[in-house]
């Protein structure tokens, strides 16, 4: 039987959220630091964040052959007990590898009160029914977030057909789309608006070169003969794992301009390209995104929240010239950011 979500997390999600992917912090000598990971669970909360993702991308799938998944995960649990609970969030775990593996972690997390998984979007030699029937097993454990990956970091094309099929699976709730690749992800949404659940299934932007325009542009699909519009209605994002509390306020002007106010529409589109070109840098895509966690951690290292831009593999670090390009979009466009917001509240997260 599929898992299901509870009816308040089931409603943040359909409505919309900003989940933040959330990063891990380490020490110098690359060992966990639980201080500053719970401040930046804190911080995250206290921005208005709808939720968070532990144990992804983001996290460094790397935590699993560290031994640090369930360490991470709970310590996340236990932090977030505390910071919201008086209002609904959804915390979604990470799950990777084959069938097996996957529903390990899936059990890892519900025992850990997870409400959704994130579901790696590959695994060793699958093909696409491979992927689906281990959504399914893992669907009987937590409900799935499907996963759409661009191939620079790891992903796989996947195609029209198996969105369809993923989208009708009654364990599936949600999709993170991030192809970083705006054909792929209209093929995507088309399959899921296919599904006969389709509309069961909350659309989630993980295209971090293209947050606004995701969120603001519907998708329309051709389905029975007439034409249906989808929209992505929220984002889980490496992004938004920094200068989260200014991605919540965006996510509120968008819903502003969904409701047909043509200032903040025009608003943010003259802010899209500029938050374009701030995530080119914390992403490092003409490193071919190399320094992607790297720079997620150098502007929170800026901000106080991390100590370094240490990640567990001692390879994985900054590329040539990227500390000088956030310094510089972060100078150059001080509205996207939130540094006075964690400087007022930096010491109580850190306590």
């Amino acid at each position: 039987m599929a898992a299901t979500l509870p009816a308040a997390q089931a409603r943040l999600l359909a409505e919309g959220c900003v989940i933040p992917a959330h990063p891990l912090a380490l020490t110098a000598d690359r060992t966990f630091d639980e201080r500053r990971q719970r401040a930046l669970t804190r911080y995250y909360a206290a921005a208005g964040a709808g939720g968070v993702a532990v144990g992804v991308h983001t996290t460094q799938f790397t935590i699993r052959s560290a031994g640090l998944l369930e360490p991470v995960l709970d310590l996340a649990r236990e932090t977030l007990d505390e910071a919201v609970a008086d209002r609904p969030f959804l915390r979604v775990a990470g799950a990777v590898g084959d069938v097996r593996q996957a529903v390990r972690e899936a059990e890892l997390a519900a025992r850990l009160g997870y409400h959704a998984v994130l579901l790696g979007p590959s695994a060793p030699d699958s093909d696409e029914q491979d992927l689906l029937l281990r959504a399914k097993a893992v669907g009987e454990v937590l409900p799935v977030f499907g996963f759409y990956l661009q191939e620079a970091v790891g992903g796989r094309y996947l195609s029209r057909q198996f969105w369809r099929e993923l989208a009708d699976l009654p364990c599936v709730v949600a999709a993170k789309l991030a192809p970083f690749d705006r054909y792929r992800t209209m093929e995507a949404v088309r399959g899921i608006a296919e599904a006969d659940r389709g509309d069961e299934v909350a659309l989630y932007t993980g295209n971090d070169d293209t947050i606004v325009t995701d969120l603001l542009a519907p998708i329309s699909a051709q389905v029975g003969g007439r034409v249906v519009q989808r929209r992505i209605v929220g984002g889980l994002l490496g992004q938004w794992a920094v200068w989260t509390q200014r991605a919540v306020r965006m996510l509120e002007r968008v819903r502003h301009a969904w409701a047909g106010d043509d200032a903040e529409l025009r608003s943010l589109l003259a802010e899209s390209t500029r938050l374009t070109e701030a995530n080119a840098a914390v992403f490092d895509s003409t490193g071919g995104f190399a320094g992607c966690i790297a720079g997620v951690h150098e502007v929170l290292r800026r901000q106080g929240l991390l100590a370094g831009t240490w990640c567990l593999d001692p390879h994985e670090r900054l590329s040539p010239g990227q500390a000088e390009e956030i310094a510089r979009v972060c100078a150059a466009y001080p509205e996207l950011t939130d540094d006075e917001f964690v400087a007022e509240h930096l010491d109580d997260w850190l306590r």
